[in-house]
């Protein structure tokens, strides 16, 4: 009788040690992630209003998450707000097009590379009936010609690439057009700004890529090409991650030489030609600024 009283404690510990056993099992059969847990599949992107504004995104990152398992956020500001961004760890790698803002931002040891991926250039567009007469001149004739009109001038006005660009021009031919009243700094990504200079039947800097992509919604004439100060160049930089324990170094090292290699330069190069008959983005990947800069 006492064997039997005893048999339901015997029968615990031995379903005990079964459950035991079963839940290491499984524990080993699960893939190790260490300490900090499965590595970040979302990679976060600071760039251009210029390359979203385009389409160019849209049409680049499905292809790039299709051949890397990442997945892209994108945060579209100004040159100036994307290199803060990242200088702040709040992004994992940038896209822009400011070369010695960029030049600066890396020697102050932001990022870990700096590779040049494309560019197009910019152009100065205007009313079709350009009262100021910039048509055809070099640039820094058509900015003078602007200011001694007093024609209407939009500025982006939000320290982006272009931004940073036109203050360069304006500079060259030795005016100070802000607080003029001709001259009006929106503070706006690329694509709003062209709609409020169309609007306001005024002149504006804006790259090739998003004026052909809203050509034909705007009243405005393209004025003035080619000048070889206009050229537009793109870098790509994923962020120092010693900004921020965040960062996810892998992502943005693999978004940067994906955006380089092949298939994506192919893609660059293919982007825009059904719709508007020529790329809106010319790939360079492997060439140097000195060589695009013609220096």
């Amino acid at each position: 009788m006492a064997a039997e009283r005893g048999l339901p404690s015997v029968r615990r510990r031995l379903l005990i040690a079964l459950v035991a056993l079963l839940t290491s099992t499984l524990l080993l059969q699960q893939p190790a992630t260490g300490a900090q847990g499965p590595a970040p599949t979302e990679v976060i992107l600071a760039t251009t209003t210029s390359t979203y504004d385009t389409g160019l995104l849209d049409y680049l990152h499905p292809r790039f998450e299709r051949a890397t398992g990442y997945q892209v956020k994108t945060i579209s500001v100004g040159t100036g707000q994307a290199l803060a961004l990242g200088e702040r760890g709040e992004a994992d790698v940038v896209l822009v097009h400011a070369p010695e803002a960029e030049r600066a931002w890396m020697a102050a040891g932001h990022g870990t590379r700096r590779l040049l991926v494309m560019y197009n250039d910019f152009v100065l567009v205007g009313p079709p009936s350009d009262p100021a007469g910039a048509r055809g001149q070099p640039i820094g004739d058509a900015l003078r010609a602007v200011a001694s009109s007093a024609s209407t001038f939009v500025s982006r006005g939000d320290n982006s690439g272009t931004h940073i660009l036109e203050r360069q021009l304006w500079q060259r031919v030795g005016l100070t057009p802000e607080g003029q009243r001709w001259y009006l700094a929106v503070g706006q990504g690329m694509g709003q700004t062209l709609n409020i200079a169309s609007d306001r039947q005024a002149y504006t800097l804006t790259d090739r890529g998003t004026w052909l992509a809203r050509r034909n919604t705007l009243d405005l004439a393209l004025l003035v090409e080619g000048d070889p100060v206009l050229r537009n160049i793109y870098h790509v930089m994923p962020v120092n991650p010693a900004k921020s324990p965040h960062i996810n170094n892998a992502g943005a090292e693999a978004y940067a030489d994906w955006l380089v290699g092949p298939e994506a330069q192919a893609a660059i190069e293919a982007f825009g030609r059904d719709r508007y008959g020529q790329s809106l983005f010319i790939p360079a990947a492997g060439r140097s600024e000195a060589e695009l800069l013609g220096e």
